[in-house]
């Protein structure tokens, strides 16, 4: 039985590693890569590069890439300091080669791993990446440690221990027994070579029966030379379609047929092949083939956008470890921005919707609110007179949405009275009464000790709600505080 001492420590260290562990010792203790493609052809990742300019493949990994560089980015605060802000943004905007930064972070995705060296440089009082480039993965390999090595020429076998914070390395789904990640190129490798062999068969199949073949006919015991002759005319004529014969031969054209359905059995595979390049790179097939329909290829853009969302991914995890990297030298204990990607489209219409409903609660909005959260240059927006943004003008929205913001009789007084709060018609009257809504809540979740102990101080400063409203009314007071906040400029 275990003792009250042992169960109150957990385990520390790593148990199950590689060295300790029944197979023979990975020489120099490097740790090869485990795709089964390079490990059947022992071959190095360098001969996915021919397989990456196939013209499909090619095709497919600029179509992914520009799909990640349409995307908007920029840097949230995410609470650091406006100096620490200031740097980032600073850097990012004026100084990262940002179409190269995100090519070379995923192009992990096509071999697996990509490195990327950060030249460091001094910039006034900061340091900051005075270039960042990216290296040919080949150059690299993983320890029996997973740690980075560079296979230089002083260290051509066992490979040089890279210096901390000088290589990112963005991946596509490393794991503790693959940290080489997993390549694009592996899932298309064999779907290309049989397509380029295939092409290449059927060339050779089309010069053969695709034209027509030539019949020589020579007088009945002609000899050997003179059918040697006959021969070596035709052949030229195949080049040039002209030949001169003698009165006794002719030359006679036969056409083929019935050759249809062999030639249909090489475009059936060749067709097969450009869809398994297409799934393994793009997830689908739909929208890049003229015989799909209109439902199957926006089934397929979605899924094309779910490949895009997870390239997104690694280039932003790629840009925060930079970020990391430059707070670490320049700043102590300080709080870390954050780059974001997004699609603006997306954005813009739910917040234009949320925007919508908070103008129905009474909130009005000024045009530095929408030249910031839309984008609008300085003199888009006509200013509203006497400071009224409806000038004096009915607002229909407003009054159909306020029908539907109606109180339905569930009734308590404390429900009521937020309601009063969100339907203020002054956006100080808005921030005061939901302060005020939202501060007994605080007050009675300040000293809990866990969340059902939070939960039951709530439902004693609010006995007239049940779980269900009060949840709901907790819900829409934080809301209308954060939306409030939001237009006006504040943060808390």
């Amino acid at each position: 039985m275990e003792t009250r001492q042992e169960t109150k420590r957990p385990t520390t260290g790593r148990i199950a590693t590689r060295n300790f562990i029944r197979q023979p010792k990975l020489l120099l203790e490097m740790l090869p890569n485990p795709d089964p493609i390079l490990k059947a052809r022992n071959k190095d990742i360098d001969i996915y590069r021919d397989i990456a300019a196939e013209s499909q493949v090619s095709g497919n990994i600029r179509r992914r890439e520009s799909a990640v560089k349409a995307l908007e980015w920029g840097i949230d605060g995410n609470g650091a300091p406006k100096r620490v802000v200031s740097l980032i943004e600073s850097f990012f905007t004026e100084e990262m080669d940002m179409d190269a930064f995100i090519s070379d972070a995923l192009e992990s995705t096509t071999f697996g791993y990509k490195p990327i060296e950060v030249i460091w440089g001094r910039k006034g009082r900061f340091w900051t990446p005075a270039s960042i480039i990216g290296k040919p993965p080949e150059w690299f390999r993983y320890d029996n440690e997973n740690r980075l090595r560079f296979m230089s020429k002083s260290h051509p076998t066992q490979g040089e221990i890279l210096p901390p914070r000088k290589f990112l390395t963005p991946r596509q789904k490393p794991s503790y027994d693959n940290p080489y990640g997993i390549a694009d190129m592996s899932l298309v490798y064999w779907p290309v070579v049989f397509k380029k062999g295939g092409i290449s068969f059927w060339l050779d199949y089309a010069e053969r029966f695709g034209g027509t073949n030539l019949i020589g006919k020579v007088p009945p015991g002609a000899s050997q030379e003179k059918r040697d002759a006959l021969l070596s005319e035709m052949e030229q004529m195949l080049v040039s379609s002209i030949a001169v014969i003698e009165d006794d031969k002719s030359i006679e054209h036969l056409e083929s047929g019935g050759k249809g359905g062999t030639s249909e059995v090489f475009e059936s595979l060749s067709m097969f092949l450009r869809a398994e390049i297409n799934f393994a790179q793009l997830g689908q097939n739909q929208s890049s083939e003229a015989s799909s329909t209109n439902a199957s290829a926006q089934a397929g853009l979605k899924v094309a956008t779910d490949i895009r969302d997870a390239n997104k991914r690694i280039v932003a995890a790629t840009a925060n470890t930079l970020i990391q990297w430059i707070c670490h030298y320049n700043f102590l204990d300080a709080g870390l921005p954050r780059f974001r990607m997004w699609e603006q489209e997306e954005v813009d219409k739910a917040q234009a919707e949320r925007d919508r409903l908070l103008h129905g609660c009474g909130a009005r909005f000024t045009n530095q609110y929408f030249e910031r959260a839309y984008g609008f240059q300085p003199g888009d927006l006509e200013e509203p007179e006497n400071g009224n943004a409806d000038n004096g003008r009915e607002d229909k929205t407003a009054a159909t949405d306020a029908r539907f913001a109606e109180d339905d009789a569930r009734g308590a007084d404390d429900q009521r009275a937020l309601d009063e709060a969100i339907s203020e018609s002054t956006q100080s009257g808005i921030g005061r009464r939901v302060e005020d809504m939202i501060q007994p809540a605080l007050s009675a979740i300040s000293g809990a000790k866990d969340y059902d102990e939070a939960w039951e101080r709530l439902i004693a400063a609010y006995p007239d709600m049940n779980d269900g409203t009060l949840r709901e009314a907790l819900e829409t007071a934080m809301f209308a505080a954060q939306s409030w906040g939001y237009a006006n400029g504040v943060e808390r």
